[in-house]
């Protein structure tokens, strides 16, 4: 199967970038039978979307943490491939009733913030279940009565698949049940499928796939899943070079979607995939936006040659997504990588204030008298 093809035939292509909010999936989701099941905190509708008649049910929700808008999009695309004649759309349907709830946080993803707008981190209300989002998903599990859960979210560009250097594109977890981390048939359910969903990444973004640590908080709607024994999956999107609006990554979880449910209903899931799912790279934060190595300062009279790193923070400006780069660590930097990386071979530093980089000053500079950078960038 030609999963690139696939993806580009599919693709919900209204859906751009990184500000996906309600208004943005409204139109899309009008084209189906969905269902409103109650309201945000600020009165949003939050939608659920059942279809499908298999006996195996999976339960998919995404945009939990409103900043976190990849899976949204590769969800879409994965409705627009299981309402054609496509002969795998309709497998699908044939194997799995699916119910999606595509947007939990209707409000953080306008106001572009991972917590609710009582600034409630959703992802630890679990237990106690306190904001209406988090009522409203725990009653669809309830009711519903999944056989398998897939927590969808994005990470920050922060993370590399081990410490070489490779950057965590996508990454994945099957959650603890308890402190102790122990490995029962449902996490082992949630690992094989984590396997196969790697097995085919690794065709696209070989040695790009990491696994997030297992450390137990009940807290966690993951955690919590797993704990009342359904085995649950975190996906997380994450960077790839030069796509910072996720497009690519997009397509990779599009991808693992697909080869995962696959999986699922071509396969015994119970077989022991574990030690192959230990081996997937531990998720680590080795990245930085940008690294700039070998730069000249006057210190305290004395030139010196320092390296300093720059990250992006993604800032709602007029409506829109801005990527301003501020400076977030100098020194040594070692065992750190960047997206973006300059050698500066001992130019001398300068900016516009004191000559000398600051933490959380912005990414504004010049090397030697010529070489100019406006927010991170080499102009």
């Amino acid at each position: 199967m030609d999963y690139i093809d696939l993806h580009k035939e599919y693709k919900a292509n209204s859906l751009f970038g990184r500000y996906i909010t309600l208004k943005d999936i409204e139109p899309l989701l009008s084209k189906f039978q969905t269902e409103v099941i109650g309201r945000s905190v600020l009165g949003k509708p939050i939608y659920k979307y059942e279809i499908g008649t298999g006996k195996i049910r999976i339960l998919m929700w995404s945009q939990m943490h409103g900043n976190e808008s990849t899976t949204t999009k590769a969800l879409f695309d994965f409705f627009n491939i299981i309402h054609s004649q496509e002969a795998l759309g309709v497998k699908l349907l044939q194997e799995f009733t699916f119910c999606f709830l595509p947007m939990v946080n209707p409000d953080g993803a306008e106001l572009y913030t991972r917590e609710n707008a009582n600034k409630v981190d959703l992802n630890r209300d679990s237990v106690d279940l306190s904001q209406p989002e988090s009522q409203l998903l725990r009653k669809t599990f309830d009711d519903f009565k999944p056989d398998f859960c897939y927590n969808l979210h994005d990470q920050r560009t922060i993370f590399g698949a081990g410490n070489e250097g490779n950057v965590a594109t996508v990454s994945f977890l099957a959650p603890a049940f308890n402190e102790s981390r122990e490995i029962n048939e449902v996490r082992a359910k949630a690992m094989n499928v984590i396997v196969a969903m790697n097995n085919e990444l690794q065709n696209h973004i070989p040695n790009q796939v990491g696994r997030f640590d297992d450390g137990f908080n009940i807290n966690c709607i993951g955690d919590r899943f797993t704990s009342l024994n359904v085995p649950t999956i975190l996906f997380e999107a994450g960077h790839y070079q030069e796509d910072y609006y996720r497009e690519y990554t997009r397509k990779m979880i599009f991808i693992a979607l697909i080869s995962g449910l696959k999986h699922i209903y071509e396969n015994d899931v119970v077989d022991n995939e574990i030690a192959k799912y230990l081996s997937i790279s531990q998720n680590n934060i080795v990245f930085y936006d940008f690294l700039y190595k070998n730069i000249k300062i006057n210190y305290d009279g004395k030139e010196i040659i320092t390296n300093f790193a720059a990250q992006y923070k993604e800032e709602l400006i007029d409506g829109k997504i801005q990527l301003n780069a501020y400076i977030a660590e100098i020194g040594e930097l070692k065992g750190k990588f960047g997206h973006i990386m300059y050698n500066a071979h001992k130019m001398l530093y300068s900016d516009n204030e004191e000559n000398i980089p600051k933490l959380n000053q912005k990414v504004n500079f010049y090397l030697g008298n010529s070489i100019k950078f406006v927010n991170g960038l080499k102009k």
